[in-house]
């Protein structure tokens, strides 16, 4: 792992557990919360198409969040097995340092900043997507 000690490792495994424990906590409650809307939505539905379309778009903001939080559940467990394997501050793609201070501030960071920029370019199709003033 880098330039990373045994003491870095644990923190950012910490970090990450605590992490996973929120998220895990969040998907939670909007699914519960999901459901009470549901039902009640449900028993005072009026069959108003109005009324219907606001329902199924607060449904699918529901879902919309909910995948996000399943989203970083996912980065979260991924960093944690990366931790596990030793693998932990290493670029996916280069497999170069990613460094303590980047996995600080975004702790499931797969890549370095010089490949995820490549990255970003290449998706943005080779334009430059910095804001222009």
């Amino acid at each position: 792992m880098n330039d990373l000690s045994a003491e870095d490792v644990a923190y950012f495994e910490r970090c990450l557990r605590r992490q996973r424990d929120a998220v895990v906590q969040r998907i939670r409650e909007e699914l519960l919360n999901s459901q009470r809307e549901d039902f009640a939505a449900l028993a005072g539905r009026v069959h108003d198409a109005g009324e219907e379309s606001v329902a199924e778009l607060l449904m699918s903001m529901n879902l919309t969040l909910v995948d996000r939080e399943v989203s970083e559940l996912h980065d979260v467990e991924a960093a944690l097995t990366r931790i596990r394997v030793g693998t932990f501050s290493e670029c996916e793609d280069c497999g170069g340092d990613i460094g303590r201070a980047r996995l600080e501030v975004y702790p499931t960071v797969r890549r370095c900043i010089e490949d995820q920029q490549r990255l970003e370019r290449n998706y943005a199709g080779g334009r430059d997507l910095s804001p222009s003033l």
